[in-house]
């Protein structure tokens, strides 16, 4: 009987406590247009070397200064020259294309690119 007491009695404390209340998650961004906020902020630039358009991508070579970088953003137009303003994104090492069957030593997925004329 006292082994069923102690059960019962352990069983009942730990559903008759209070839940922890949860911490309210606070959303840095909010408030913030999407064309403010940070991970869309356009902090990089280069100039066109190259691209290649697959359905739904455009893949872009950029040159910033010496060293050379490939981008894939939502497809666009641009071409050779042009300056290509993009924002940090996602770095992939090893990247395989399939619809390119190639792969990318390392590529910038990003969320926003646009284009201006060049020099």
């Amino acid at each position: 009987m006292n082994l069923y007491f102690l059960l019962f009695a352990f069983s009942a404390s730990v559903f008759a406590a209070d839940p922890v209340p949860a911490k309210p998650v606070s959303n840095p961004h909010a408030g913030m247009s999407v064309m403010s906020s940070p991970a869309m902020a356009l902090t990089q630039q280069g100039t066109v070397l190259s691209t290649i358009n697959v359905p739904m991508y455009t893949y872009v070579e950029v040159a910033q200064g010496k060293k050379t970088l490939w981008l894939a953003a939502s497809s666009m137009a641009a071409k050779k020259g042009d300056t290509i303003h993009f924002d940090d994104g996602m770095v992939m090492n090893n990247f395989y294309s399939k619809s390119l069957k190639r792969t990318f030593p390392s590529i910038i997925f990003v969320n926003r690119a646009t284009v201006g004329a060049g020099k």
